[in-house]
């Protein structure tokens, strides 16, 4: 039993020096994360010069998401909150985006690989250049879906629904036909 005790601590002495030895890598500075024209959400720093092992160890519950419009390259309505890492800036990111019901994205594709995990709700793909709601499928909430760089899908939601999107960054979305991006029908009407 003293041999079992001595080498439990002394495993929990190694996840503390790895655990260190991250945290004094790790940003020190809040960042205000932005992701095309609007800031997404703020994550809090950590002292100067503090260390504290479990500094990038977070658990959020539903309350503690932080929404904020999305970026100016999403359709009008929906909201995202920023989990981790910063999707406008090189790195791996997680965000999770509300999407309210009738909401709809045309034919597009992104920079990166990107894997979508459906929180709530009922997530709709499709895939392709031409919007064919047929050629979709309904993900309930459990479903995931990973999509490699450049693949060209469309994307739609009947009710309210929750996504959780991870990626690396800087994260991007190129519509296919650019008359369908958002941010050029806003420059239109300038």
């Amino acid at each position: 039993m003293k041999r079992q005790s001595a080498v439990a601590i002394a495993l929990l002495g190694l996840m503390l020096a790895a655990a260190t030895a991250f945290a004094e890598d790790a940003p020190k500075t809040a960042n205000t994360v932005t992701s095309g024209a609007a800031p997404v959400v703020a994550v809090p720093a950590s002292p100067a010069g503090a260390v504290d092992p479990a500094a990038g160890h977070r658990m959020l519950l539903p309350g503690d998401f932080k929404w904020t419009d999305a970026p100016a390259s999403l359709p009008k309505g929906a909201k995202v909150s920023v989990i981790h890492g910063d999707p406008s800036a090189p790195g791996i990111f997680a965000m999770r985006i509300s999407i309210p019901a009738g909401y709809k994205v045309p034919p597009h594709s992104h920079p990166a690989e990107e894997h979508v995990t459906v929180i709530s709700g009922e997530f709709y793909m499709g895939m392709g250049d031409t919007w064919d709601e047929s050629k979709g499928h309904g993900l309930p909430a459990g479903s995931a879906a990973v999509m490699p760089v450049g693949t060209r899908h469309f994307a739609w939601c009947k009710e309210a629904t929750v996504i959780q999107l991870h990626a690396m960054g800087p994260w991007g979305i190129t519509y296919v036909n650019p008359q369908d991006d958002p941010r050029n029908a806003k420059q239109a009407t300038k």
